[in-house]
């Protein structure tokens, strides 16, 4: 029997792994924790948000840069596919309002457990405590396991090693110098749907560190003229903000950090309101109110909104235009992005021009790569899960051709 060892046993490794299994490959799944899915299973505690149900093609742009690598792996295997695969689990989808999907019980760890539990009735046999170590020199792989140093020859090899944001949770990017040294060229890892870094005064860290700050629309033009333009919300932090609008931003953001050291948003405090009519507001005489009684009463502002105005627009209080217009586009320095082990996921890893279309390392034939140490990036919403099940299931198909190959005369 043709063999196949997958390494990593998140949703790409499992993919990878229920193909092979599913055409008669004996697949062995490798796991360096004590059980599979550990990221998954945390990434799903406030709700799995497996996909999404917009548009494909507007789908697909949210990968950026990206898209054109994914784009036939995507279609392979669309958000539809993955609801219906699914539903082949027995576990059922909606569509929220804003186009995410989830489970009916909002939760990982049944769809995991029947997972795994259909692999095993398929013959994968899933090998924990197995952390990988690289290759010796005849190409044979190496892993530390609780019974010593375990070599292992198989037909085909898929590597899902994550990225390296989680570590306790396995993603720990230590995958990087075994690559590195076998050949591949792995673009540097780095933090995606993180936080950033605010200079904060004491006063306004000790006061609102953790307070949501709502309903903002935040802009941000890179150096080379790229807009991000988006409504809604994200949170005050000790050290800046994080947070599903910062995250959608942060590819952006990131990277002009990495250029110019710093980069400067824009939220618009006010972002149901025009700004004509916010100067109208602000004209009416104040009296003996103070500027947050002010704010609160005419325009229903957030406390944390007022703090963040006078945290860096102290100037424009008594004129009505330019408060005006400091509520409608308040510019907030950020000075770098949290380190890589808080952020959601990464961006970087195994360049494309390293594989072939099935996923194959082109100087290394039989060994595929899928998953986020792939070189590509999404915001949340649905788009990293989704990508990491179709490559998965992309090298797993790719393996199962090479060994189809392989075995002819």
């Amino acid at each position: 029997m043709k063999t196949a060892a997958v390494i990593g046993g998140g949703p790409a490794g499992l993919m990878a792994a229920e193909v092979l299994a599913n055409s008669g490959v004996q697949v062995d799944l490798y796991e360096a924790k004590p059980s599979v899915g550990r990221k998954f299973l945390v990434a799903g505690k406030g709700g799995l948000n497996l996909t999404h149900a917009e548009p494909f093609e507007q789908f697909l742009s949210r990968f950026g840069e990206q898209s054109k690598q994914l784009q036939e792996i995507l279609r392979s295997f669309t958000p539809m596919d993955f609801r219906d695969w699914c539903n082949g689990l027995g576990i059922e989808t909606f569509a929220g309002p804003s186009g995410r999907v989830f489970p009916l019980d909002m939760k990982a760890a049944p769809l995991l457990q029947r997972w795994t539990q259909r692999l095993r009735e398929q013959g994968v046999r899933i090998q924990t405590r197995h952390r990988w170590q690289g290759w010796v020199i005849d190409g044979t792989l190496l892993f530390e396991t609780p019974n010593g140093p375990l070599r292992v020859v198989a037909d085909a090899v898929v590597l899902t090693l994550g990225g390296a944001s989680w570590p306790k949770l396995g993603s720990d990017g230590t995958w990087v110098e075994p690559l590195i040294r076998y050949g591949l060229d792995v673009a540097p890892l780095q933090p995606a749907n993180c936080g950033f870094e605010v200079p904060w005064s004491a006063h306004f860290r000790e006061r609102f560190a953790g307070e949501p700050l709502k309903s903002v629309m935040l802009k941000f033009m890179n150096s080379n003229g790229q807009m991000f333009e988006r409504q809604g919300s994200c949170v005050i932090t000790e050290y800046g903000l994080e947070g599903s609008l910062i995250y959608a931003a942060s590819a952006l953001i990131r990277e002009e950090i990495n250029i110019k050291a710093t980069a400067s948003i824009t939220l618009d405090l006010m972002p149901d309101l025009a700004i004509e009519k916010l100067i109208q507001r602000l004209s009416e005489p104040r009296g003996s109110k103070s500027l947050s009684s002010y704010l609160k009463s005419k325009l229903k502002l957030q406390p944390v909104a007022i703090s963040l105005l006078r945290e860096f627009e102290n100037d424009s209080h008594a004129n009505p235009v330019r408060l005006a217009q400091a509520l409608k586009a308040l510019p907030i320095p950020l000075t770098a992005a949290r380190p890589i082990e808080e952020a959601i996921s990464t961006a970087g890893g195994v360049r494309w021009e390293c594989l072939n279309p099935s996923l194959m390392v082109k100087l290394r034939p039989g060994l595929f790569c899928a998953g986020e140490m792939l070189n590509w990036e999404a915001p949340t919403g649905g788009y990293l899960l989704t990508a990491c099940f179709a490559t998965g299931k992309a090298a797993g198909q790719g393996a199962l051709e090479w060994i189809r190959r392989s075995g002819e005369p």
